[in-house]
């Protein structure tokens, strides 16, 4: 292959030739940002020569998450710390956790970090204000993607099809329910988009797919909170008693599922995350189909297209859905 030019370099970091040469040469004055572009398509596009030393820094990587106290986001963390151990001393993957409630301080940390960070991965409630710092961000040219809940259009977003496994709830729970009665779900709350889509995914099958005498009836918001979220099937089960089949589309399996235990109330039960807890709950028939959406695959793909856009990879990364799998007592 032919030596690249200044040029080559320049219409790949979006700079202009003059910066090029100055960077690859030494020569300062260029921002630390700017230099950090044309290094990167320097080494995307095989530039032969030697990096100059004032340049050959660590390039990090952050990735903001939320709630460590879930077993998800505790997966999640879990495999970008395996996928960190696994790199270069020259990359860093440094892991973040704030408070989903408190947008505010995500909106801080993704306009002002702490550290110098060639890209950013990002799970986040779908809110207005961390939508518009996301945006500014990626208008400044900071490579983003987003993994769990899609805030913004413009960045990649890396996840299962919300929508699918909301209608496959809405398949297995209208299928395999063998008498007439009440339906009902429960989520975290609307801050998450796609909890809202696999809600909507599950109404949806059940409105076209109608089963005579089979009718589903409301949606709790538990907030992911134990202590609510068994506040409201207790509820469900007071204000609907022929209720056969419960959707939890959020979390909070754990206390869910050891009140449908204590309690010895059957019903169909289809939930998220495969954990120690579903997976008991699976095999002595507290929980009928647990859906995984391998936090595992979505940490390499998000890891993948972010070194993708910021030249540490030179083929490009396909990101279609993240393919979840669906558990039952037979295939533990």
């Amino acid at each position: 292959m032919t030596k690249p030019t200044y040029v080559d370099i320049a219409k790949r970091a979006g700079v202009g030739s003059a910066t090029v040469e100055r960077v690859l040469n030494g020569r300062g004055g260029v921002k630390e940002h700017t230099a950090q572009k044309v290094l990167l398509a320097a080494r995307a596009l095989d530039w032969p020569g030697r990096m100059p030393e004032m340049h050959r820094g660590i390039i990090r990587i952050e990735v903001i998450l939320v709630r460590p106290d879930t077993s998800f986001y505790a997966r999640l963390a879990r495999a970008f710390r395996r996928i960190a151990s696994s790199l270069d001393t020259t990359i860093q993957i440094h892991l973040t956790f704030l408070q989903e409630d408190d947008p505010v301080a995500i909106c801080e940390r993704i306009t002002n970090p702490s550290i110098r960070r060639s890209g950013l991965v990002i799970a986040s409630p779908s809110h207005p204000q961390i939508g518009a710092a996301l945006r500014k961000a990626h208008r400044g040219g900071l490579p983003i993607v987003q993994v769990v809940s899609k805030t913004i259009e413009e960045a990649d977003f890396v996840g299962i099809d919300n929508r699918a496994v909301g209608r496959m709830a809405g398949l297995m729970l209208s299928r395999s329910v063998g008498k007439e009665g009440t339906l009902v779900a429960l989520c975290h709350s609307q801050i998450y988009q796609v909890h809202k889509e696999r809600i909507q995914g599950f109404s949806d099958f059940i409105e076209r797919n109608p089963r005579e005498g089979l009718n589903f009836n409301h949606v709790f918001f538990g907030m992911d909170d134990h202590n609510a979220s068994v506040r409201c099937v207790m509820e469900a089960l007071h204000l609907w008693p022929d209720l056969v089949g419960f959707y939890n589309a959020g979390g909070a399996n754990t206390a869910i599922l050891q009140y449908l235990r204590r309690s010895g109330r059957k019903m169909f039960f289809a939930g998220h995350e495969l954990t120690d807890v579903t997976r008991s709950s699976l095999a002595d028939g507290t929980a009928d189909v647990i859906f995984d959406q391998m936090p595992e695959a979505q940490a390499r793909r998000a890891t993948d297209l972010l070194f993708s856009k910021i030249g540490l990879l030179h083929e490009s990364v396909d990101n279609p859905p993240i393919r979840f799998t669906t558990i039952t007592a037979e295939n533990l």
